[in-house]
């Protein structure tokens, strides 16, 4: 029973991070098991059946929850709890009234939209089926339609128990992106042997990628625009006075051995992955220091309490977006610091309700990358890299919280949410 409850809810890992922002849950995270599975797009394609039927079939991972709607010359199909798959191209039959089929996330959900050659009628019940695996196939939902008109009709008719009715395409919002260049003002940074400053090296490449972020569809925020100080909490700070989807801080490295050049990226933990990840943070944290009398810790003045729930929710996502930005990386071959894709310290500017991720650019202490991070060119590749990364990391569970968030209705069903999972970990005890 409690696990109908918690799918029907769309409790998952990554949006409960959302859902305890407005109920706090001060428990340990919980196992796996806990959590509702995400159903995964399969296939896409269309056939010709007799009677001058199209036949349009959506196969997925497990059994579909789905709704239908009738926007002009189109037909809508919302699966539930399901996410896109863009890996996957369409099949679709000669002939057919099926011209196109798109992909679009609407929070927890996934539109499988058919733009039509002509209109077609509403489809009947009798005309949908479910089918279970057989063979290579796994769950398929079947719909077969034919040419027509569309007659408003009691539109729960066609849709299963648990599925929501859409009459439109719901445009999905803009994402927002904090990028932080560290340093500036009287915190200069780390200096090149040729006085390369990292506040003006990262500045430089916060403008370019704000631009480029932009214009891919992102709403992006500079913690400075200009050579300004700021402690590190204010950071932070500033993605959370945005809502930010993600925090990108950006830094240029220094080593003692000459010789070490490359990116590194780090996430949050209060445990270092290694001694050098550890010494990094340190001399990061120390900005703080900087003109400051009484500096005390930075964990003694945590401006928000997080639940271990928030703080395991966040940590995954960091670590999945950090993952990914390395990859794009290498991708786009720049080279890599020795070492492991990711890394970890405690990074003060990275303690925060928004997942983020620390981006090292390279090495000033390296005279040859000094030089290579001060031009346009690379800088640009570095940008670009950044954006690929922006562009593949999965931003449902950001989404989802906005929606969430719009009604006290839905505030409601977060408490009843936290009520729900406390009742799971004591049964489990």
């Amino acid at each position: 029973m409690i696990f109908d409850i918690i799918e029907d809810m769309k409790i998952t890992r990554r949006n409960l991070l959302k859902i305890t922002g407005f109920a706090v849950v001060a428990t340990a995270a919980l196992p796996r098991m806990a959590f509702a599975a995400r159903n995964s797009l399969k296939s896409l394609r269309t056939g010709i059946q007799p009677g001058n039927k199209t036949r349009l079939v959506i196969e997925t991972s497990s059994r579909p929850s789905y709704s239908l709607s009738y926007p002009t010359n189109q037909l809508v199909v919302n699966l539930a709890n399901t996410g896109a798959n863009s890996s996957i191209s369409s099949k679709l039959a000669d002939g057919g009234l099926v011209q196109s089929i798109a992909q679009a996330q609407n929070g927890d959900s996934l539109q499988i939209i058919a733009t039509l050659r002509k209109p077609i009628a509403q489809i009947p019940k009798s005309s949908v089926m479910v089918l279970d695996p057989n063979g290579d196939n796994d769950y398929r939902l079947v719909l077969d339609f034919v040419a027509g008109a569309n007659t408003p009709s009691n539109q729960s008719e066609y849709t299963t128990a648990s599925a929501t009715t859409t009459t439109a395409i719901t445009a999905t919002r803009k994402y927002i992106i904090v990028v932080d260049p560290g340093h500036g003002g009287k915190d200069p940074g780390c200096l090149g042997k040729n006085g390369t400053k990292e506040k003006d090296i990262v500045l430089s490449v916060a403008k370019k990628l704000k631009n480029k972020l932009d214009l891919s569809g992102f709403k992006t925020y500079l913690t400075r625009s200009g050579d300004k100080y700021l402690k590190l909490g204010d950071r932070a700070a500033i993605a959370e006075k945005h809502k930010a989807d993600l925090f990108i801080s950006l830094h240029v490295n220094a080593n003692p051995s000459r010789k070490m050049k490359g990116f590194s990226i780090y996430t949050l933990s209060e445990k270092a992955s290694d001694e050098e990840a550890k010494k990094l943070a340190e001399a990061e944290n120390a900005a703080d220091k900087i003109g400051v009398e009484g500096f005390t810790e930075f964990e003694e003045n945590i401006r928000i309490a997080l639940s271990s729930l928030q703080q395991h929710a966040v940590a995954e996502m960091s670590e999945e977006y950090a993952t990914g930005a390395a990859r794009a990386f290498k991708n786009k071959s720049i080279t890599q610091q020795p070492g492991p894709d990711v890394r970890h310290a405690p990074f003060a500017v990275l303690r925060s309700t928004v997942p983020g991720a620390l981006l090292e650019l390279g090495h000033l202490s390296n005279a040859a990358e000094e030089k290579l991070l001060k031009t346009s060119a690379h800088q640009d590749k570095l940008v670009n890299a950044i954006v690929k990364s922006g562009k593949n990391y999965n931003f449902e569970v950001s989404n989802f919280f906005h929606n969430f968030a719009q009604s006290k209705k839905q505030n409601r069903k977060a408490i009843e949410a936290t009520n729900i999972i406390n009742e799971f970990k004591y049964l489990t005890k």
